[in-house]
């Protein structure tokens, strides 16, 4: 079977989908969005804080890479990483980015773009060690996106800083970062089977939310 043909053979949201009426949506997005993730975790979405992070380079090439969120709050969207990784590099230079979520199990997604900004040190450091012994250890190996000339290289430096985050698992990493995204658009789509999905999108004018119905 040619790939193009097996594509068409699969299909998406065999199961019923949640229902969604934008007006009783909330005024603002993040309590929508906390509850849109609560709900697919309960459905049954594994992993439903992961989410693709996308940014550009310093020559406006986009980049995307699928990571873990840490929170939302008022504040934003939090996440982590290196400050010398290329995502790190990227928001140094164009400190934008957009954010994407998706939970198949209940034909949802959720869309994010805004401005992110470096949390102080402190904030920083509090997050790494509130993960668990693996997120601190590949926090010290750190060299993120740097190229790895052997496999066993990688295995020794684990295996070492592996140690170092069980001896001491408030060891500092002075690159590790948790940035914040500030929410200038959210949009929330409700898939449907027969494509009449639902899309509500949030946008911020000053500290006020408008909100609209977008065409799938």
């Amino acid at each position: 079977m040619e790939f193009r043909e097996f594509l068409h053979t699969l299909r998406v949201w065999d199961t019923d989908l949640p229902p969604f009426t934008p007006d009783t949506a909330p005024p603002t997005p993040l309590p929508l969005f906390q509850q849109w993730l609560t709900h697919a975790a309960t459905a049954g979405q594994p992993e439903p804080h992961t989410m693709s992070l996308a940014t550009v380079d310093t020559e406006g090439n986009p980049d995307i890479r699928t990571l873990t969120l840490h929170d939302a709050d008022d504040a934003g969207w939090h996440f982590g990483s290196h400050s010398t990784s290329a995502k790190g590099r990227q928001l140094a230079a164009h400190p934008v980015a957009a954010l994407g979520f998706y939970w198949p199990v209940v034909g949802r997604q959720v869309r994010v773009r805004g401005h992110v900004t470096p949390s102080d040190p402190a904030v920083s450091q509090a997050d790494l060690h509130a993960r668990s012994t693996g997120a601190l250890a590949a926090a010290l190996v750190g060299r993120m996106s740097e190229v790895l000339a052997d496999y066993a290289e990688l295995e020794a430096a684990y295996a070492d800083a592996w140690q170092r985050a069980e001896a001491d698992p408030l060891t500092p990493v002075a690159t590790w970062t948790r940035y914040v995204l500030d929410p200038t658009e959210v949009e929330f789509f409700q898939g449907d089977a027969q494509r009449r999905h639902v899309r509500l999108r949030y946008r911020r004018e000053g500290s006020a939310w408008t909100r609209e119905l977008l065409w799938p």
